[in-house]
Parts: structure tokens; sequence; C-alpha cells
């Protein structure tokens, strides 16, 4: 789909979305063999996506299936509790995981993200303030970060 932060793939099978991917990336997925062009499931995903964009949509309700390892999907869990239009950084994300020494280890796990803006790594910021790490680039993390900031102001 095309995106202000550029071309998004969407990847879901029948548990639900599992990939979110930009084409310009420099992790961008790749298309696997085995998946076929079929957009009806996605459509749900594709509305409030554009809505979230239009600045209309603050969460997404939508099934998710995320693969990763237990401490991956417990630092993907935790991403999805950062409110719109807010930020934390990766110590207070280790934190609120329990496990205040991995500031690390949840960085890894945030950079493995497989659906960024869906569970919104980008709300998580250096230490000191500074945009650090995003798989879409630091200039969509930007974006991403003044689009929700431009519809906190507005409230």
């Amino acid at each position: 789909m095309k995106s202000p932060v550029g071309r998004l793939l969407l990847v879901g099978d029948d548990c639900g979305l599992r990939l979110v991917s930009f084409e310009n990336s420099k992790r961008a997925a790749a298309v696997e063999p085995g998946w076929k062009q079929d957009e009806s499931p996605l459509v749900e995903a594709v509305r409030q996506l554009k809505a979230y964009f239009g600045g209309e949509r603050k969460e997404f309700d939508l099934p998710l299936s995320p693969q990763g390892t237990h401490f991956q999907l417990e630092v993907w869990r935790s991403l999805r509790t950062i409110p719109y239009g807010e930020t934390i950084s990766y110590g207070q994300l280790a934190e609120r995981i329990g496990n205040p020494k991995a500031v690390r280890a949840v960085g890894l796990a945030n950079a493995c993200n497989p659906m960024p803006i869906i569970i919104p790594c980008h709300r998580v910021i250096g230490s000191d303030g500074s945009l650090t790490g995003f798989g879409g680039g630091l200039a969509n993390k930007k974006k991403l970060l003044d689009l929700e900031n431009k519809q906190m102001s507005l409230l």
C-alpha cells in the first residue's frame, strides 16, 4: 500500500497480520515463493492504516500473528501499551517488562518488530531524547512521531 512513509508490504495469513515492511528500507522483506497476492484479507489493515495516517485512528484493532521468541513477544506486547503521541526510552521499556538490565536486548527485540506502526516501535527513543534505530529509517520515524504529535496538539 502507498503511505506517507513510502510503500508498505503487508503480509498476513488465517491467524492475522504477520508483517508490515517498508519497501525502501535496508531491511525490506523479500516476497517469499509461497506467498500469493490477495488484498481481500488485508482490507481492514489497509483501512486502519489509512485512518492512522489521516489522523483519525490512534490504536489498531486487528488480529495479529507476530512470530518471535518469548522475549520478543513480551517486548512487542509492551510496545502496544505506549500511548499514541508519547515516547519512552529503551531503558523504560526494559523496566516495563520487569528486566531493567535488558536494555540492549530490548533494543534488539524492538529492531526485530515485524509490524512497525501497528506495533509502535517508533515510539521508543534514546534516553537522551534522540531518535535512534528504526527499520523504516529515522526520517520515517520522525514523520510518524510528528504525525502523532500534530494530532495530539489538536486535542
